[in-house]
C-alpha cells in the first residue's frame, strides 16, 4: 500500500460534509486516522466537531493531517447556500487532484458538494465526476455505485433523459462494459458477470416500444462478448437489478442516472459508495448530498463516509 495519505475533501462548507468526515475519523483507531489527510477549513471542522460531540484532534502522532485551503467569505453557520462555499468546494477538489496526480496522495474521498453553489461560483460542472475528468484531462469518465450486493455502472448520469438515450451509442455502451469489467477485476473478481439493462420497457419488445435496445445496446453487448467478457443483455430493467441483487451478476450496466440510482438507494442508501472510473486517479465518495436542512445539528449519518474510506483503502492497496 502506498504510504501517501488518502485525502478527504470536506465538500461544501455549509453542508454535512465536515460533520460526516469528523464523525467517521473519530470512529477509527489512531493508527487508522493517521492514514488520512483532510482538505478543508479548520474553523468549519471545529464547528462540526462541536456539533457532533466527538473528540478529534488534528494534532499529534495519530491525528489526521489537515491541509487548509483558505477561501474568503465563508458563512459562519451551516445550511446556507453560498458562492463562497461553491468556490471552496471546488478548490478543495482541485488541491486533492493536484496532490494525487503528483503522487503526494494515494487517492481521494469526497464529501458532498452543492451543484447550485458550485455553478454560482462560476464552476460549471454537473458534479464531481465531470469536474474530476476536466481537472485530470480525461476524455471520458464513468460513475459506478458499489454496495455489498449490487454494483451499477452508468452509461450516462447528469443529463436530461432524452439526451441520455442519445448518448447510449454502441461505442459508449461497449466502453462502459469494458470499464466496469476492468474495475471489478482490479477489485478481485477475475471473471466478472455483467448484465446490461435495456433502455425501453421490456427492451422494446422487438421494436414495438422503440428500437434503441436492438440498434444501440445489443451491438455493444455482442462486441464485448466477442472480446471474452462475460456479458449478457439487454435485459429488461424491471428484472435485472433483482437478479443481480440475488447473486446472478456482479455488475449491472445502467443506461441513465435514475435507472441505476434508484435500486442502489433502495437497498443500500447508507452504505453505497460512488466511485469514479476512467480517470488516472482513484476517487470514492459518499452517495448522498449536502443535506443543508440538517447540517450543523449533529444528526448526519457517517456510515456512508466510513464505507467510502474503506473502499478508497482497498483501491490504494492495489486491489
Amino acid at each position: 500500500m502506498s504510504q501517501a495519505p488518502i485525502v478527504i475533501t470536506m465538500g461544501d462548507p455549509s453542508g454535512v460534509g465536515a460533520e460526516v468526515t469528523v464523525k467517521a475519523l473519530a470512529n477509527l483507531s489512531g493508527p487508522e486516522r493517521a492514514r488520512y489527510a483532510v482538505i478543508g477549513d479548520r474553523d468549519v471542522l471545529k464547528r462540526a466537531i462541536a456539533a457532533s460531540g466527538v473528540n478529534l484532534p488534528f494534532d499529534g502522532p495519530d491525528a489526521p493531517r489537515l491541509i487548509e485551503v483558505s477561501v474568503k467569505g465563508l458563512p459562519d453557520r451551516f445550511g446556507e447556500l453560498s458562492p463562497a462555499c461553491g468556490e471552496a468546494a471546488f478548490r478543495y477538489i482541485e488541491k486533492a487532484v493536484q496532490m494525487t496526480l503528483a503522487g503526494d496522495a494515494a487517492g481521494i474521498v469526497t464529501a458532498p458538494i452543492n451543484k447550485e453553489a458550485l455553478n454560482t461560483a462560476g464552476h460549471h460542472y454537473d458534479g464531481h465526476t465531470g469536474m474530476l475528468a476536466h481537472l485530470t484531462g480525461s476524455q471520458s469518465s464513468w460513475m459506478l455505485l458499489a454496495s455489498a450486493t449490487l454494483n451499477v455502472i452508468h452509461v450516462s448520469t447528469h443529463v436530461a433523459l432524452r439526451d441520455a438515450i442519445t448518448r447510449a451509442t454502441p461505442e459508449r455502451v461497449a466502453e462502459t462494459i469494458r470499464t466496469g469489467h476492468r474495475h471489478l477485476q482490479r477489485m478481485g473478481i477475475n471473471a466478472p458477470r455483467i448484465a446490461v439493462a435495456g433502455i425501453n420497457p421490456h427492451c422494446g419488445e422487438n421494436g414495438l416500444f422503440g428500437r434503441e435496445d436492438d440498434d444501440q445496446v445489443a451491438p455493444a453487448v455482442a462486441a464485448t462478448r466477442a472480446e471474452g467478457i462475460d456479458v449478457v443483455g439487454p435485459i429488461p430493467a424491471d428484472t435485472v437489478y433483482f437478479r443481480a441483487h440475488r447473486g446472478d451478476f456482479d455488475l449491472v450496466v445502467a443506461q441513465y442516472h435514475d435507472q441505476g440510482h434508484i435500486p442502489i438507494k433502495l437497498i443500500a442508501f447508507d452504505t453505497a459508495v460512488n466511485v469514479s472510473l476512467g480517470l488516472p486517479i482513484d476517487r470514492a465518495s459518499v452517495d448522498h448530498g449536502t443535506a443543508f436542512d440538517i447540517a450543523g445539528t449533529g444528526k448526519a449519518n457517517h456510515a456512508n463516509m466510513l464505507c467510502a474510506l474503506d473502499y478508497a483503502g482497498k483501491l490504494a492497496a492495489g486491489r
